[in-house]
């Protein structure tokens, strides 16, 4: 998806491509493409999990950037996550739009000087309905939507959160579960907890691979699936809402 001169993006990947995700979608990035890629685009990966980074002097040259849900812990000091946080933190000085999923949203959320943990409530995997502050969400991504969702179902995979986001950071969503489902810093930085580019297969499979490394009790993975075969996440709206970020 390359034409020369269109708006240049990148995903910042801080996972592994599964086997399923490779063989399936041909790996992760190919997930991001079609969420939130468009004809006209450019779209790089950088694997930052291995140590693979955009060079600071062709930062100015992208649009946006996308930064990956992740196995890893966004306050773990792995030489790479360090690494990421000063990347975050210089793309943030240039006021580049960066979209924090998951993993990202909290390691977004840390290297601009909030606070992320372990959840106290344990693993939030499966649909989940976030409440939108519409008050605080007078932002423009979500204006095609016509009148702002008091909710929207996203699927979720974590047992990390948000437990303080960073000065001048408003939370614009929240559920049940997790009270920073959804943080914004102007028209440039944008968390979002839940996976809007999960497809239920993706989940699914990704809650198989947890079963079999005894990381979850089979009755939670069983709740899981029962949860996922009966409703469906909004992924048309979060889409939109995350084109909307990246391309307004």
């Amino acid at each position: 998806m390359k034409i020369e001169g269109g708006k240049r993006y990148a995903v910042l990947l801080a996972t592994k491509d599964s086997d399923y995700a490779k063989k399936v979608y041909g790996g992760y990035f190919n997930v991001y493409l079609a969420a939130f890629g468009e004809e006209g685009e450019s779209w790089d990966l950088f694997r930052v999990i291995d140590d693979e980074f955009p060079d600071v002097n062709e930062l100015q040259n992208y649009d946006g950037f996308v930064v990956s849900g992740s196995p890893s812990d966004a306050y773990g000091n792995d030489i790479w996550i360090l690494k990421l946080c000063l990347l975050l933190q210089t793309l943030d000085a240039m006021e580049k739009k960066v979209l924090g999923i998951c993993f990202g949203h909290q390691v977004l959320c840390r290297a601009l000087g909030g606070k992320v943990g372990k959840a106290y409530t344990g693993w939030d995997v499966g649909l989940r309905k976030v409440s939108i502050v519409k008050d605080l969400a007078p932002y423009y991504f979500f204006d095609d939507l016509g009148e702002i969702p008091t909710s929207l179902s996203i699927i979720e995979c974590h047992q990390d959160e948000v437990f303080e986001v960073p000065l001048g950071a408003e939370v614009i969503g929240f559920s049940e579960k997790t009270g920073v489902e959804m943080f914004a810093i102007g028209d440039h930085i944008f968390g979002i907890q839940g996976h809007p580019e999960y497809t239920s297969d993706i989940l699914l499979n990704l809650v198989d691979r947890l079963l079999s490394m005894d990381a979850m009790e089979k009755g939670f993975a069983d709740e899981v699936r029962l949860g996922m075969q009966t409703a469906e996440p909004d992924r048309m709206c979060w889409e939109r809402i995350c084109r909307n970020f990246l391309k307004g």
